[in-house]
Formats: C-alpha cells, structure tokens, sequence
C-alpha cells in the first residue's frame, strides 16, 4: 500500500479542526444574550484553536470584539455591507484561497457574485441531483447496507459532499483521492501553512487543464458552467474561478457535511420525529431548516466596522471587530420559543444558519439537495435506523465549526 493509499481524510481533518471542545457553547451565548443584543466580549470563546494562526491562541489584537447575538443585531450587521466590511477575511483566506467572493465588498462583491451564480441555476440542480448526488450516495450506502450498523459520520456524511463536488467539478476519478486530500490540507493553514499551500497550488495545477479545456469545449458541469459565464460582457478570470474552487472544495468537508450530521443527530436522538419524517416526507424541508437553527455547522462570521456607528442601541468604533453570532441570532429566545428544543413541527421562520444579506451562502440550495437525497437514501436503504445504544456518550460540540464527531447506528438489514 502506498503513502498516498494510506492516507486518512477523516482522521487528517480532524487533527486539524480540532474537535471536541465547546460542548457548551449555547448556554453560555445565553448568558451573553441576557446582558445585551451586542456585548464586548473575548474572540476566543467563539473561534476554535485551530482555526487562527498559532492554534494554540488567538493572536494579539483580536482578543477583544463586538459580538451581535440577538437576531435583530446579526440581520443588521449582516445586511450592511456599507458599515461592515468583509475585507479583513483577505488576510485569513487569501494566503491560500486567493481572492474569494467571502473577502469582496460592494460593488465587486455583486459583481463577482453575479457570475458565479449562473451556475447554481434550477435546471443544474437538478441534473446534478439526478446524475451525481444520488449515485454518489447510494454507493456509500451500498458500503455498509448489509451489515445493520454503521458510522454515519466517518462512512457517509463526511465523504459524500467532497466526491459530490469532485463529479460536478468534472475531476476525473483517477484524482479524486488527491482531491479530497487537498481539499482537506487547505484548511489546515493554521497548523500547516507549508502544506496548505502545497494543497492550494495542486488545486489549481488540477483545475488549469481542466478549465482550458472547458473554455474550448465547455460540457454541462460546473467547470463549464463557470468558463461560459457572462455578466454584461464581463466573463471570470482563471483566478476568479480558481479562488472559487479552491473555497468550494473545503466546504464539502466542512458545511454540508456537518450540518448533514447535526440534523441526524437531532432525528436520531428524538425518534419520535425521525418516525414523523420517515413516515411523512414532505416534512423533509422543515427537518433541515430546524437542523440548521439547532446546531448551526458554522456559528460565526466575522467583519469590520468600517466608521462610528451603532447596532441595536451599541455604539461600535470604526475599526473595531465584530463577531456576527449566526448560532445566537437561530437561539434568540424572541424569535424561537425555547430555542435548545429540536423541534421539526416548528413553524418556519427565516434563520441565519447561511448567513442573511448580500453574502448570503451562495450554495445553500445545493446544500439542501444534498441533505435531502442523502437522508431519503437512509431512510429507504436502512429501516429501523436508530442511535446505537452503545455509545454512551452522545454529543456535538465544537465553537465555530460544529457537529458530532460520530453516529454509531444500528438498522435492519
């Protein structure tokens, strides 16, 4: 076996994300929450170690920040990109994403947007639902549908995602193994620089023939889709796209994944309303919007105060940080009744778990899709699922990025 064979995404993305901290988040956003909409408060309670350079702390200077927690205060943060810029993310994320649509404010923000959006269109999705993410997941079902147990977190949540985007991407499947590597080493730059770098440049060295060859005869993926791209006779650049792929890459293993994980956390450790759903699908929309309220997979964003202003009655300095709290705004006991409650009979309200404005998560629907074949193929393929009873401690935990680190299941098969 070769080093290459050997290599374990999972385990490398776990030493890097550092899981397991901050089971407690929620309690003590609360406790924030009752002294104020915006409070001063320690960044690093609500970023995990391993995702600021050095690991072990936050670097000085971004000890101290404004963190919006109501819901009132987060839409408004989140609405304003005028008063609260995204650029500081160019110093986080540039290094090895390049310049991505995350960092970007008016107007090239819109600008950029426009174009890539073109190709999350209806019809893409629903070829990409029909060709990709259903073959895709069934065959990691096939992986263990016949044994009656399973780890849905290791053999299926976390490597669905990556190799769903690696087909709609085009990559041939001879890289994929690579692929979902890099992905993962990208994310690492807190801990590996040197080797998210290396990742950052392998990415592109992939996606170079592949987008020349798409310009010259662009197909129906996504790569084709963004080389055809045109926005009043403005088309993206390599670099444009690059930095795309290089952010889209990770979120496979990061978002989907985990907000795919908490939402069957949340049916497996109420079984009442996993029979609910399983009897009546057409609940399946409303499962996942309370998935992504309950256990948010990224809690908080970050962005810049860019003049003297004011939120919810705070006065926030130019220049000052500002932690938006996602997590908090989806917990706001004013707009959720007691909000810790999984509940997929709520009745729906907008949640913030995508983020809410002009940088409104630009891959939610596809998101969705994904959770939504992802848990019928469960739901068809093993009946009886339920929570193995031998795990004796059920938990998600985690402070900016946050899921269970397992799902041991036992079905029928």
């Amino acid at each position: 076996m070769t080093k290459a064979q050997e290599y374990d995404p999972f385990e490398a993305f776990n030493r890097n994300q550092g899981g397991g901290a901050s089971r407690d988040l929620y309690a003590r956003l609360a406790e924030l929450q009752r002294q104020g909409p915006v409070v001063l408060a320690d960044l690093a309670e609500f970023i995990d170690p391993s995702s600021v350079p050095g690991g072990a702390k936050v670097p000085e200077g971004l000890l101290e920040v404004y963190v919006a927690l109501s819901h009132d205060a987060v839409s408004e943060v989140l609405r304003d990109g005028k008063r609260f810029s995204s650029s500081l993310y160019s110093a986080v994320m540039g290094p090895v994403m390049g310049r991505t649509i995350l960092e970007m404010d008016e107007p090239e923000h819109s600008r950029v947007r426009g174009l890539l959006q073109q190709a999350f269109t209806k019809r893409s999705l629903e070829r990409w639902e029909r060709d990709v993410v259903a073959p895709v997941v069934n065959r990691l079902v096939d992986q263990f549908a016949g044994s009656g147990h399973a780890d849905l977190v290791r053999q299926f949540t976390f490597p669905f995602p990556v190799s769903v985007i690696a087909l709609m991407l085009g990559v041939p499947e001879k890289h994929h193994h690579d692929f979902h590597r890099w992905a993962v080493e990208l994310i690492s730059f807190s801990f590996n620089a040197e080797t998210a770098l290396a990742a950052s440049k392998s990415l592109a060295d992939l996606f170079r023939p592949l987008l020349h060859e798409r310009r010259e005869r662009p197909g129906d993926d996504l790569l084709s889709l963004l080389a055809v791209a045109e926005l009043d006779g403005e088309r993206l650049s390599d670099d444009d796209i690059f930095a795309f792929l290089r952010l889209l890459a990770p979120a496979g293993a990061e978002t989907t994944y985990r907000s795919s994980s908490n939402l069957l956390f949340g049916l497996l450790t109420h079984p009442d309303q996993l029979d609910a759903l399983r009897s009546d699908p057409r609940r399946m929309d409303n499962a996942i919007d309370e998935g992504l309220r309950w256990e948010a997979p990224l809690t908080g964003i970050l962005r810049t105060a860019t003049e003297d202003t004011e939120v919810c009655g705070v006065k926030i300095p130019a220049g000052a940080m500002v932690q938006v709290q996602m997590g908090a705004a989806n917990h706001d006991p004013t707009r959720y009744p007691d909000p810790e409650r999984f509940d997929i009979f709520r009745t729906p309200k907008q949640h913030m778990a995508f983020a809410f404005g002009p940088h409104r998560c630009l891959g939610m629907h596809l998101a969705r899709m994904e959770t939504r074949v992802a848990l019928q193929a469960l739901f068809d393929r093993c009946p009886g699922l339920r929570l193995d009873p031998a795990w004796e401690d059920p938990h998600i935990s985690g402070a900016s990025f946050r899921s269970p680190r397992q799902l041991p299941v036992l079905f029928d098969a």
